[in-house]
């Protein structure tokens, strides 16, 4: 690993992600080479493809929901390029693992407003509800229950009555009842496997200090 870079890189990404102390960006970075597929390439030119995120995704935080593990690395991916970078790796890791609830509530509006609008059309609340109710094995809800669902959370999160659901509308609701953050999947680690991750990325850290 080229030690110039990887202090460049250490420096530049401190400035913007405040959660984690120069060490610990350090050994996120670390981390983050040892699961890319290189090549000989420079640090600051690779990635995680959405294939190997989505086995990070699965294997490490314990996420099994394929539809979810797409937006997850969507919601990552913020240039859009379909490659995670280290800085995109990092920034994402602070909201997994250190998120305020205002980080929280804005990444999981992010994963479910899939036509990439902004808004959370009917229709997608109406995929996701469907595709949630699949992963809980639920086979006996019928097309017309799902459809009583949507009518349902319609009706507690649409408050301007515009069929569809801004971030104004997501906020509100969450912040009413935050049981609501996930209410269209998990796309958020449970805490024991963000700590579980923490020891295994800063267990240098922790052995140095004892």
């Amino acid at each position: 690993m080229d030690q110039r870079t990887l202090k460049r890189l250490v420096q530049s990404i401190t400035k913007t992600v405040k959660s984690f102390q120069k060490s610990e960006v350090e050994c996120l970075i670390r981390h983050f080479h040892s699961l890319v597929k290189t090549r000989g390439e420079k640090l600051d030119k690779v990635g995680l493809d959405r294939s190997t995120f989505r086995g990070i995704l699965h294997n490490l935080f314990g996420m099994t929901d394929d539809v979810l593990m797409d937006r997850v690395f969507f919601a990552f991916d913020k240039d859009n390029d379909n490659c995670i970078n280290a800085n995109e790796w990092v920034k994402g890791l602070s909201v997994f693992l250190r998120g305020t609830f205002e980080e929280k509530l804005k990444f999981c509006f992010e994963v479910y407003y899939l036509n990439g609008d902004g808004y959370i059309s009917r229709e997608g609340v109406f995929e996701m509800l469907k595709n949630s109710l699949h992963q809980q094995s639920f086979e006996e809800k019928t097309e017309e229950g799902v459809k009583e669902l949507v009518e349902i959370t319609m009706k507690k999160m649409d408050y301007d009555n515009d069929g569809k659901i801004s971030f104004a509308d997501f906020e509100r609701a969450v912040r009413e009842d935050t049981l609501l953050l996930e209410v269209f999947g998990p796309c958020l680690p449970e805490a024991q496997k963000c700590l579980d991750f923490e020891f295994l990325a800063f267990r240098n850290i922790l052995t140095s200090a004892n």
